[in-house]
């Protein structure tokens, strides 16, 4: 499979499988890198379609560099590497996980990608912080007058961020197919069933899967999913 490493719109990028109309692209959750996109461009590069995977800040190739993970910041990269896509691919599709559905879902609600395929999303940024805050006990009035608030998780809650995802609330319409594991421990069921409703996406649920997917019958599912949903 070719694989091609570059930079677009400023991003490390890596470009999987030879030259297509259609189109991934690929944006991983927390802990990930733009390499690990190279087990689904094994099964969609067979089918026809590159991969065009990028590295989130904080991670893989832009674990040293100065920018952060904060969907303000993200947001304008994806919106940019989507742009630059679109000069590229007439048939663009998108593949998501965990919190980097979330920031593409954010980036890219105002275009028509013709398809998203999201593992284990992050669909209630909200409701997420809420919980974590709950966890760490911490009121809203503590993390306010703090900005931030270190946990013993190793997250880090932050005022300005919660205020964004209050301000940015998720609002998404793309054809979408949803993998979700019924013990991920960050998204209940009755999140995801919510969100189901409200973008039309279909939801297809694993029984005993977890947020990551990382055991070998977790992962024989995924790519099983993956396949029949391309």
């Amino acid at each position: 499979m070719k694989k091609q490493n570059l930079t677009l719109a400023g991003v490390p990028a890596i470009l999987y499988g030879k030259r297509s109309r259609k189109v991934y692209l690929y944006v991983h959750g927390k802990n990930g890198c733009k390499e690990e996109a190279e087990r689904f461009a094994n099964t969609a590069c067979a089918a026809g379609w590159q991969v065009l995977a990028i590295d989130l800040p904080e991670h893989g190739a832009r674990r040293d560099r100065p920018e952060q993970l904060l969907p303000w910041a993200v947001v304008p990269e994806i919106q940019a590497v989507y742009a630059r896509m679109q000069s590229g691919w007439p048939h663009i599709r998108l593949y998501g996980v965990s919190i980097g559905a979330w920031l593409v879902m954010q980036a890219l609600r105002a275009e028509k990608p013709e398809k998203a395929l999201l593992v284990s999303p992050v669909v209630d940024m909200e409701t997420l912080i809420l919980s974590m805050m709950q966890g760490a006990h911490v009121t809203e009035e503590q993390l306010k007058a703090a900005g931030e608030i270190p946990t013993e998780m190793g997250e880090t809650l932050s005022w300005p961020y919660l205020c964004w995802v209050r301000e940015h609330p998720l609002q998404w319409h793309t054809p979408t197919q949803v993998l979700y594991g019924d013990k991920d421990a960050l998204t209940s069921r009755t999140v995801m069933e919510r969100f189901r409703r409200q973008s039309g996406a279909h939801l297809t649920i694993l029984q005993g899967g977890e947020h990551w997917f990382h055991t070998p019958v977790q992962l024989a599912a995924l790519e099983s999913w993956e396949a029949w949903n391309l």
